[in-house]
């Protein structure tokens, strides 16, 4: 690929990564270097530099298992990263020239988890175009329950009782700087008793990233009389708040903790926001919707945005031949 030359992502690319991922159109902080590798023993980065005439123009955040890349299989999203002033034309070369990279050096798949486009601080659905014409196949779709802050939202009459049980309970909500309450006494528990499993950030990860991320990643705490029992952790960026980690203890429904406490994030803490991600509900690659769960969040004002993973062959940069006239 003549025009545009692949590199992978070194150490001492760092300053280089973060730099570009600031002004980028399309990043948000999961993308900075300090948040991707945080957990880099877990995988074998595989984060693509793309150059044209030794200028950065994109980058992708990949990681690798045998002969597939994949967008970093520990982000919430990804894809390719680039700035406001490249042109459609210019990404599909750019994909091209990613995918025959991949191909010379034996990886025969990619894997592709999009960004979904709340997230972009301006319209950035060209790799979209780009993966249609590389014949990408849909694998995987995620539905993702959003609030539009910018427009009215009705809030149904149940959260509306749990608002008020919240308040007759006389709940107390505290953003904090630390953790172990939440992840100790409520989410941790919690996970470990529905799922038998754990939380994807340890309590030593998540206290790290916030360290590192302090106005990114906030922490709200729910107490009755003192005590914790409920808590959100979210993730803020540009345009979006999302919901990370909600939990609660077996009495929310009595107290209404969780309801009195999103009522107050939605309407109050980030109303100026433009939206409000409360994540997904799906289970089983996105082929199982838990009703319940997408029901309250949907009870809240939210409605549904989706979020498309794609895998394309890499012999397929041939298909990008003669799609620019």
């Amino acid at each position: 690929m003549k025009n545009y030359t692949v590199k992978r992502y070194q150490e001492n690319d760092y300053n280089h990564w973060n730099a570009f991922i600031s002004h980028a159109k399309n990043a948000t902080f999961l993308f900075h270097r300090d948040f991707m590798d945080y957990h880099k023993d877990r995988f074998e980065d595989f984060s693509l530099m793309v150059f044209k005439n030794e200028k950065l123009v994109a980058v992708l955040p990949a990681n690798r298992v045998e002969n597939v890349v994949y967008s970093h299989q520990g982000l919430t999203y990804g894809g390719l990263v680039y700035g406001e002033k490249l042109k459609l034309a210019s990404v599909i070369l750019i994909f091209k020239a990613i995918l025959f990279y991949l191909n010379e050096n034996k990886i025969f798949k990619i894997q592709i988890k999009t960004l979904p486009s709340i997230y972009h601080n301006k319209p950035a659905e060209e790799l979209n175009y780009a993966l249609f014409l590389a014949e990408a196949q849909l694998i995987r779709r995620e539905t993702l329950s959003v609030i539009d802050l910018s427009k009215p939202n009705l809030i149904a009459n149940g959260r509306k009782e749990g608002v008020k049980k919240g308040m007759v309970n006389s709940l107390e909500i505290k953003e904090v700087n630390d953790f172990d309450d939440f992840w100790n006494d409520i989410l941790t528990p919690n996970l470990e008793k529905k799922h038998q499993a754990k939380p994807v950030h340890s309590l030593e990860e998540i206290t790290d990233l916030k360290r590192k991320f302090s106005k990114s990643i906030r922490q709200f705490n729910v107490y009755y009389k003192d005590e914790i029992v409920a808590g959100a952790t979210l993730f803020e960026s540009e345009n979006v708040i999302h919901s990370q980690y909600i939990s609660a203890d077996k009495k929310k429904n009595e107290t209404g903790s969780l309801d009195f406490l999103y009522h107050h994030l939605i309407t109050e803490v980030f109303s100026n926001k433009k939206f409000f991600d409360f994540g997904t509900s799906n289970k089983n690659q996105g082929r199982i919707l838990n009703k319940g769960l997408s029901f309250w969040k949907e009870s809240f004002g939210a409605s549904t945005i989706v979020q498309d993973f794609y895998e394309v062959a890499t012999i397929n940069f041939s298909k990008l031949e003669n799609v620019i006239k």
